[in-house]
């Protein structure tokens, strides 16, 4: 007998075939998928069927920060001056506290929302990354394991130039101590296919004018970021690229088919056939300011041979962990610059945030789509909703139509972590709870408690006055 069997009106498979299987089951033994099939199901300790259940692979989020889920919305529009918020309350008073809060708050998003895997940088952009102490880091990794989900947390040094500060206390903290913390990190908590915390190693962008004045050190650095990664495996990934910035990190030699570089708007030639030549992935994140002020040209990738995904880019400013509305989000975003409804079908982005980001982070044997002796990561959609409706053309429903809130179930190496929409082994009450008092905590230790008030300029006019916005890996 199976511990898990799930009936389902369609299951989506996303497979080497890209099945859809009508009228279907799922058999679960241990963490693993034992069978799938159509007509009637083998008999199961634990049976899931409920009318109209649609199946898909856990959903994988390749590309955000931990932090932003208690900054959301703060400076009103202002850019500029959210990205000043995040350093100084990541860099002083975000406490492991605040760390644990936050992961507790983006893991329950993500549960509800049916993402099972989720990529996320330890802090803000390429400035702040709390690797001063392994304190954030664990507490990161235990929140991920109470929740029952996977993360990759990715860890490193902070941008030039060194010491950095961190703490209320000022600690002055050298390039060497942060690639100390995170091999430390990676020693103990890499393991996301079985603790369900992987850890990954990243470094900060840098272009060309910054070797005019620091390309010795810059080279330092990249070295010993790839012997850390050759030491141990991990994924390597990057935040911010743009135009001739990939072709760099290649002649710095960070790039192997173990990494996976988010944004990468307005690519050049050179950065084309660098992809190429490395493997390389990229993560697309069409949800992201970024993706406003330049472009990813994802189409371009795919026909080129690249291997690109999906990612969030965070739970703030503007922006959540809901899937769904990245995926129609980069159909519309990406049809409307060529003005062509073909581009980038219903599949393909699907395929984005399932099977090509867990071939992304190295976990496409694993993880990625629903086949058996694959991780029974699986999430079931409630398809008898009247915007899901009529009952045909899953694929179209579920990229065009479906969101968060129609996430049923959810199951993570074969344990239902989700079920009818209640959270099986954390306590949502009391997770917000912490959340809201640490952000007002963190908040007001700064003097930035009025930031996070709405003001007068959201109304009426066509343009709101007096913000800006420094895209993640600009601050230069």
């Amino acid at each position: 007998m199976h511990d898990i069997v799930v009936r389902c009106e369609t299951i989506l498979t996303v497979d080497d075939s890209r099945r859809v299987l009508e009228d279907g089951w799922i058999a679960v033994t241990g963490d693993r998928i034992a069978a799938i099939g159509t007509g009637a199901p083998p008999e199961g300790r634990t049976v899931i069927d409920r009318p109209g259940l649609i199946a898909l692979p856990g959903l994988v989020d390749a590309h955000s920060h931990a932090g932003h889920g208690l900054v959301r919305a703060a400076g009103d529009g202002d850019g500029d001056l959210w990205f000043r918020i995040c350093e100084r309350i990541y860099a002083g008073p975000a406490t492991p506290s605040f760390w644990r809060a936050e992961a507790d708050l983006a893991l329950l998003e993500r549960l509800m929302a049916g993402v099972t895997t989720a990529v996320s940088l330890l802090g803000g952009g390429p400035d702040v990354l709390r690797t001063d102490t392994p304190a954030a880091g664990d507490a990161h990794c235990a929140a991920t394991r109470d929740a029952g989900l996977r993360t990759v947390m990715a860890v490193g040094p902070g941008r030039l130039p060194f010491p950095r500060t961190f703490g209320p206390d000022g600690r002055q903290v050298a390039f060497r101590d942060q690639l100390d913390v995170s091999a430390d990190l990676i020693a103990r908590h890499d393991d996301v296919l079985g603790r369900g915390t992987g850890v990954a190693l990243i470094l900060p962008v840098y272009a060309g004018h910054h070797m005019d004045d620091h390309a010795a050190e810059i080279r330092t650095m990249s070295r010993d970021i790839r012997d850390l990664q050759d030491r141990t495996g991990v994924l390597f990934t990057q935040d911010g690229h743009r135009g001739g910035t990939i072709a760099l990190a290649a002649e710095l030699d960070l790039l192997t088919p173990r990494a996976a570089l988010s944004h990468s708007v307005d690519l050049v030639e050179a950065d084309f056939a660098t992809l190429v030549a490395t493997g390389a992935s990229i993560i697309h994140n069409p949800s992201a300011i970024m993706s406003i002020l330049g472009r990813c040209p994802v189409p371009e990738l795919i026909e080129a041979g690249v291997t690109v995904c999906l990612g969030s880019d965070a739970g703030a400013p503007d922006r959540g962990f809901d899937m769904f509305r990245h995926m129609a989000q980069a159909m519309h975003y990406h049809r409307r610059h060529f003005r062509d409804p073909n581009v980038l079908p219903e599949g393909k982005v699907l395929e984005m945030c399932t099977r090509d980001a867990a071939r992304a982070l190295g976990l496409e044997a694993e993880i990625g789509s629903l086949e058996v002796g694959k991780k029974a990561d699986i999430v079931l959609l409630n398809g008898r909703s009247a915007h899901l409706w009529p009952p045909v053309m899953p694929l179209n429903r579920v990229t065009h139509f479906a969101g968060a809130a129609d996430v049923s179930t959810v199951i993570v190496d074969g344990r239902v972590v989700l079920r009818d929409r209640i959270p099986q082994h954390v306590s949502a009450d009391d997770i917000l709870g912490a959340a809201a008092a640490e952000a007002d905590r963190v908040f007001a230790a700064c003097g930035m408690a009025d930031t996070r008030r709405e003001g007068s300029e959201t109304w009426s006019a066509a343009r709101r006055t007096g913000s800006g916005y420094a895209p993640s890996g600009s601050r230069r």
